[in-house]
């Protein structure tokens, strides 16, 4: 096997050749709606309930059974929490008994990249997650 030299260039620059700055404006605003999604997202079991209803659940006690440890309150607060900020919406079916259904917004199946994103970096460093075991096979 033949070894290639590699040579990497890293630019120290601050500024491009007319002067302006490689560095990209961050307003005061945009950290503000970051927060503010980061907020939402971070929640106790929010990332969770989106993750299953991304997978389809839409019924309560479907989305309940598959996060372990979650109670019926915390679950319907969050559902509450992510109606009220359009991610999911909530459907009451007619029948006897009437049935609710939820279902991810346009907004809310937006977080799917982003959940994927969060769930590969999640799994790249288990070792991060002190508390848990992980299967290295």
């Amino acid at each position: 096997m033949e070894l290639t030299e590699v040579k990497i260039v890293i630019n120290s620059k601050s500024e491009n050749e007319d002067g302006t700055s490689l560095q990209p404006e961050v307003s005061p605003r945009l950290c503000e709606i970051f927060h503010k999604a980061v907020e939402l997202i971070g929640r106790r079991w929010t990332g969770a309930v989106v993750q299953v209803m991304l997978g389809g659940a839409e019924r309560f006690s479907d989305i309940r059974g598959a996060i372990p440890g979650i109670s019926d309150r915390l679950l319907a607060e969050r559902l509450k929490e992510l109606e009220s900020e359009g991610v999911v919406s909530r459907e009451v079916q007619a029948g006897r008994p009437p049935q609710v259904a939820y279902r991810l917004t346009e907004k809310g199946r937006g977080l799917s990249p982003v959940l994927d994103s969060i769930s590969e970096w999640a799994h790249r460093w288990p070792e991060g997650h002190p508390n848990l075991a992980f299967d290295k096979a």
